[in-house]
């Protein structure tokens, strides 16, 4: 499973061929969720308030980039690292 991102103690990874929908996880300290790449919806799981905020921001700068990852990662291709939060 690569680490796509890390960001203020959130890490951002996707695996090869996973299931449908697009979709990359995110971990922070013992929670866990999933969140769509197309529209951000919650898949499964859950992070506190301010670390999903933190996920959903990230997500709305980087959703092409993701999505291209999620496209080579499907014919298992190495994904590309994606910058942090600023």
């Amino acid at each position: 499973m690569p680490q796509i991102s890390q960001f203020y103690g959130i890490i951002i990874t996707m695996y090869f061929n996973d299931h449908a929908p697009p979709h990359f996880h995110a971990r922070y300290a013992e929670y866990k969720a999933e969140y769509a790449i197309g529209n951000g919806a919650l898949l499964a799981g859950s992070l506190p308030r301010r670390a999903e905020t933190l996920v959903l921001d990230w997500l709305a700068i980087h959703r092409n980039e993701l999505q291209a990852n999620w496209d080579a990662m499907r014919i298992d291709q190495v994904p590309q690292r994606i910058d942090p939060l600023p």
